[in-house]
């Protein structure tokens, strides 16, 4: 559990530098990073000399397997007014929350006469570099994430409705020990494709449609995310082939370009500067990537408004696309480790265009 010690040591040092007497952390997502506690309620409070952990009592027991390096409470009663008691017991002057905590709660601290300040992003910083041991669970993720797909990839055949292939990959995503898929999967075909996040339907793939399949595992709390296009052979083929080239290309030049010491928005200008030279500019609307670990979307933000310096130990998407209103769209993504100064990529599916031909023998779009 040096790890976790590390954590707290970590925290310490900027708690002191922010000039604050203790942080209260009330984001599930961080006190998970900093305790190791799995469940769905709990708060912490750091110190320089304590390390605090409350939940009540649906979790005591867990919590006695889990956090081991933090004083245990059961939390009873009002939260506001232990928290209360607590700040003046440990003569907190200054006590440091998160600001993602919300406004009604913020007030209640307000009116308890606590001395407030409010902190953005402590924790979250921290997270954006990944340790070794992190890193061996998103690896896990995707290799769970991958072979899910390649379990489900035949069905994806002209006459098959989005639904089914999403509730199919859903299922062997948790046969091969995913908790849950990272997100709601994403089976968008056709003209659903030009939607970025258009879902999945009853819509049943046709002739000449793209495919877009994004989806993500999970391994002891971290996901991973990819996404790949694949096209049914139809009508319109050469310009389908060279959208998607643009798009692969894009791609691969964001991770070649990827370099530690650079901000994250330059890797979303190296990606979007190629898609708008062949054309197309207007129809890739969002970012390049996202940083990715127990939050799907975590830091670094990969876009024009990207201002994270890469480092090594950061894990991130790239994942450039073109969405054309009543054609289709195509959208590649991986996930890569900055290390040794330079991106490597973890997802390890096939990128070239896969067309498809042939229909599906259940013509009913069921799999």
């Amino acid at each position: 559990m040096r790890i976790i010690e590390s954590r707290i040591e970590r925290l310490r040092r900027i708690i002191r530098r922010k000039k604050i007497n203790a942080l209260l952390v009330t984001n599930i997502r961080n006190v998970r990073y900093l305790t190791g506690f799995t469940g769905s309620s709990a708060f912490a409070l750091i110190t320089a000399t304590k390390a605090l952990f409350f939940t009540d009592f649906r979790y005591t027991e867990q919590a006695g397997y889990e956090v081991t390096h933090f004083e245990r409470v059961t939390e009873k009663g009002n939260r506001v007014r232990l928290i209360r008691n607590l700040v003046k017991e440990m003569a907190i002057g200054r006590l440091g929350f998160e600001a993602s905590a919300s406004y009604y709660f913020y007030e209640e601290l307000h009116k308890a006469g606590i001395s407030l300040a409010p902190q953005s992003g402590l924790v979250e910083k921290m997270r954006m570099i990944k340790d070794s041991v992190e890193v061996e669970k998103i690896m896990e993720a995707i290799r769970r994430a991958e072979d899910a797909f390649i379990a489900v990839k035949p069905a994806i055949r002209p006459g098959v409705a989005e639904r089914a292939i999403g509730l199919r990959l859903e299922s062997e995503l948790k046969k091969r020990g995913c908790a849950r898929a990272a997100f709601d999967i994403i089976i968008a075909s056709g003209r659903h494709s030009s939607m970025p996040h258009a879902g999945q339907t009853e819509k049943k793939i046709e002739r000449g449609d793209f495919v877009i399949i994004d989806w993500g595992g999970e391994a002891d709390g971290y996901y991973s995310d990819m996404t790949r296009t694949v096209l049914m052979a139809g009508p319109e083929m050469s310009r389908k082939k060279r959208i998607y080239d643009i798009v692969n290309t894009a791609r691969e030049k964001a991770i070649r370009e990827a370099q530690a010491g650079m901000k994250s928005s330059e890797v979303d200008r190296a990606a979007r500067q190629h898609i708008s030279a062949a054309g197309y500019g207007e129809f890739f609307g969002h970012g390049t990537g996202h940083g990715i670990g127990l939050d799907v979307h975590e830091n670094p933000r990969i876009s024009w408004a990207g201002r994270e310096t890469l480092a090594d130990g950061m894990v991130f998407s790239v994942e450039p696309g073109i969405y054309v209103p009543g054609f289709g769209g195509v959208r590649i993504e991986d996930l890569v480790l900055m290390q040794g100064g330079k991106a490597r990529t973890l997802t390890q599916l096939n990128r070239k265009l896969e067309i498809i031909n042939g229909l599906y023998p259940n013509k009913g779009g069921r799999i």
